[in-house]
């Protein structure tokens, strides 16, 4: 039977009631209003792991900044997408909204220019640009930093004569190659030296710090860094009840207690739980047995999707690694932890765990510490036939 579900779980999905984040878009807002007033403004990066709520964050902030008149765009980076292509499209965009007021038109050659010799020098397989053989010698001879600070620089001193602020909103920035990634911190930080309205505001999984310090080591100062984690309890009970108030429902104070204990506050997994015990309770009073009974579903639900998309990028020497991170017990794990209990040096898996960590899987704790960036992957690990028989077969306890 169809039932208006008022929970919402899903990759960057508004949720009915965003719990937790009013401090951020508060701080946030704040920096917009910086940044229409002309005054110099750092740019915001978002870390934390998988279901925390990045995306949502930097959605909701979006919708802020436009509100403000900033101009916005939302770029998601992925591993075999071009950020190039991307950063160009969006660059066009802002230049085709300030020529629709004539006395801004002038302004547009110049950052045009530049557009052209990033698309035609970086994204070979782009034809948007006509450009005679003279043209494209001339663009292919300029290196990546600098065709893109120029963008920068241009499409900045535009939005400045033109009072309309730019902001890209980055997610997924980890999968970003080394040299787009630096690019990019140059051209922004460029851009803000000469007092141009550019931010960013990003997201990504937690080894987004170290990518950027090694990139750049005056990163630290261009951006203003915040982690996102799992909501402390009130912000939870919000998250859980807030949405169900709408359709006249309520929950016992056990059963709250209960998902918060069964989800960690992870925002995803309330939302996963909560829109399964409200899609399978047909009374107005949500208790802890409701709950109970439906935890069998939850874990289900979270195996067949999000978690297992996950392990299924993972080839046969990563799973085996993942497996020793799961037998270690207590997360973050030692990388000698993980050979020890693989019978093998640190050397020589090495690759595993550099692989893992460009798929996102694991990431660097601190040094030589690692975790997995999926809340609670390890204990879907531990559900897993195939790691039972992998520790049967190791005589692992």
């Amino acid at each position: 039977m169809f039932k208006v579900n008022p929970y919402r779980p899903g990759a960057g999905l508004m949720p009915v009631y965003l719990a937790g984040r009013d401090e951020d878009i508060k701080n946030i807002e704040n920096l917009f209003d910086g940044l229409m007033l002309n005054i110099p403004t750092q740019s915001v990066i978002f870390s934390g792991l998988r279901g925390v709520g990045k995306t949502v964050l930097i959605n909701r902030l979006q919708t802020v900044a436009e509100e403000k008149g900033i101009f916005c765009r939302h770029i998601e980076v992925e591993e075999r997408n071009d950020f190039i292509s991307q950063i160009a499209s969006c660059s066009q965009a802002f230049l085709r909204k300030i020529s629709t007021v004539e006395k801004f038109k002038h302004l547009i050659q110049k950052p045009l220019d530049a557009i052209k010799a990033l698309v035609v020098s970086f994204d070979p397989g782009e034809n948007t640009f006509s450009l005679s053989v003279q043209e494209r010698e001339l663009y292919t001879t300029v290196n990546l930093t600098q065709s893109l600070t120029d963008v920068f620089c241009t499409i900045g001193e535009a939005a400045g004569k033109a009072e309309t602020p730019i902001c890209f909103f980055i997610d997924e920035i980890q999968y970003m190659k080394s040299n787009e990634l630096g690019a990019l911190i140059a051209a922004l930080h460029r851009a803000n030296q000469l007092g141009y309205p550019v931010m960013i505001v990003g997201a990504g999984l937690p080894k987004i710090y170290s990518m950027l310090s090694e990139e750049k080591s005056y990163s630290e100062r261009l951006f203003v860094y915040k982690e996102i984690g799992s909501l402390e309890e009130t912000q939870a009970r919000e998250a859980i009840e807030k949405p169900a108030e709408k359709m006249h429902v309520r929950y016992t104070d056990d059963a709250v207690t209960k998902i918060i204990r069964l989800t960690k506050g992870y925002p995803f997994f309330i939302q996963q739980l909560c829109q399964i015990v409200y899609q399978n309770t047909s009374t107005d009073v949500i208790d802890g047995k409701c709950v109970e009974k439906n935890v069998e579903e939850f874990l289900k639900t979270l195996d067949n999707g999000f978690f297992k998309v996950r392990y299924e990028r993972c080839s046969e020497a990563d799973k085996k690694f993942i497996f020793a991170m799961t037998a270690c017990g207590e997360l973050p794990c030692t990388i000698s932890s993980v050979a020890k209990i693989m019978n093998k040096t640190v050397n020589s898996i090495s690759t595993s765990r550099a692989q893992l960590i460009s798929k996102g899987i694991i990431y660097s704790v601190r040094y030589k510490e690692l975790d997995f960036t999926v809340p609670e992957f390890d204990a879907y690990v531990r559900r897993l036939e195939e790691y039972r028989e992998w520790k049967k077969e190791n005589k692992i306890r």
